[in-house]
């Protein structure tokens, strides 16, 4: 299994696909299919019949994934699109970078 550049809570831009050129928060990421949930992005519709809960049924709209290759890391320091990539710190600890500005990304 691939290291991802994308965590959660992170700010991401989509850069390909339906929501291209809009930004969310990732609210999950799936390691194994590499694959991120953007709050408020990339929405499906499902048809629900009606049940005890929901006595109408209805349409109820929910986030999909998107593949980490169509999102892109949103620099907190500028808030630009940019690159990701891993140094070690102080105390030999790897640490996400902005490749744009150099500055170190906190961690979701």
């Amino acid at each position: 299994m691939a290291k991802l550049h994308i965590k959660k809570g992170d700010t991401v831009l989509v850069i390909s696909g339906n929501s291209k050129g809009k930004k969310g928060k990732v609210l999950e990421v799936n390691k194994a299919k590499e694959r991120v949930i953007i709050e408020g992005l990339n929405l499906m519709s499902k048809h629900n019949k009606p049940s005890a809960q929901n006595p109408n049924g209805g349409i109820t709209k929910t986030e999909a994934a998107i593949h980490i290759s169509n999102v892109m890391l949103v620099d907190p320091a500028s808030g630009d699109p940019t690159r990701v990539g891993r140094k070690r710190d102080e105390d030999g600890k790897l640490q996400r970078y902005s490749k744009k500005s150099g500055q170190l990304i906190k961690n979701g």
